[in-house]
């Protein structure tokens, strides 16, 4: 293993890392807000990835359909997310967690089976853009162009979701509803309707993180279940319901991932699990859990 071989492995652990961060940046901000585990918004970045599949159909001819399809998969995604928040989950805010572990558990089971119903079994595979479609030369290896835009994007994300959180009058309000939601009502903010953009802000970051991996890995059923582990584990480790600490424990994980698999190749994700237990053991509220949001 020489320094080449190395650093494309970090390389590959952040491409990961940002693809999961994605995903457990929507998770987080969901349960720091709403308080609602959502176990099926692995099932919304399955949808992310059909949706981009499908519209890549329509608008393939398109200059930008890429870019386009992806767009409309994203903010579909996210109005089927609000649908499902005021139709379901307003049901369950004051219920124990486990009713909500239940419910979203359920919607998993029925969105698996509407999306076998509607693309059928077969995997899917979503072109890569043109723009992305080459590689560049690290140390003499090919590197493909599609995993720098990724890693380049996630900093990216994390950086407008924190100036959203913190530098808007939204963000203030979010942060309010997180804190105290009774106070925040009797303030004349419309608390209900703020849970409803969350979650469907939750769930644009969950489709759009499923829509970036079509290109990079294959678009099957049931897709979303392996990465809501991962992401669940990611919210765990920096803490629930902090977004920083999302994308802390998105970049440790990733990087478990790529090197872990060189250690014990048979076992590699039980590292990840390891560093869960001594984070739940050491720090049960994770290594950023203090902050809310």
């Amino acid at each position: 293993m020489d320094l080449s071989f190395l650093f494309i492995q970090f390389l590959n652990g952040l491409n990961y890392a940002m693809l999961l961060f994605l995903i457990s940046s929507g998770l987080s901000l969901v349960f720091g807000v709403l308080g609602v585990l959502n176990f099926a918004h692995g099932s919304l970045y399955m949808l992310g990835a059909y949706g981009a599949f499908t519209f890549l159909q329509l608008f393939q001819k398109f200059p930008m359909g890429f870019w386009l399809a992806l767009l409309v998969a994203v903010l579909s995604v996210g109005v089927l997310g609000g649908i499902i928040e005021m139709v379901f989950l307003r049901r369950v805010y004051s219920r124990p967690h486990a009713y909500q572990l239940l419910l979203t558990y359920g919607l998993i089971l029925i969105l698996d089976d509407l999306v076998k119903m509607i693309w059928g079994t077969d995997y899917k595979v979503v072109p890569k853009p043109a723009i992305f479609s080459g590689s560049v030369k690290i140390f003499g290896d090919a590197y493909p162009t599609y995993d720098l835009f990724i890693i380049l994007l996630g900093p990216l994300i994390a950086l407008g979701l924190w100036l959203l959180v913190h530098g808007t009058r939204l963000g203030m309000f979010i942060r309010a509803a997180s804190l105290d939601r009774e106070m925040t009502d009797a303030l004349g903010i419309n608390v209900p309707a703020l849970f409803t953009l969350v979650f469907m802000l939750g769930s644009c970051l969950g489709a759009l993180g499923g829509a970036l991996v079509g290109p990079i890995r294959t678009v099957s059923p049931g897709m979303g279940i392996n990465i809501i582990i991962d992401a669940f584990v990611v919210v765990i480790v920096g803490g629930l319901g902090n977004l920083q600490g999302a994308f802390l424990g998105s970049l440790i994980i990733g990087q478990l991932e790529a090197f872990g698999i060189l250690v014990i190749p048979r076992f590699n994700i039980a590292f990840i699990f390891i560093l869960t237990a001594i984070i739940l053991i050491a720090r049960p509220q994770g290594l950023l859990g203090k902050a809310r949001i």
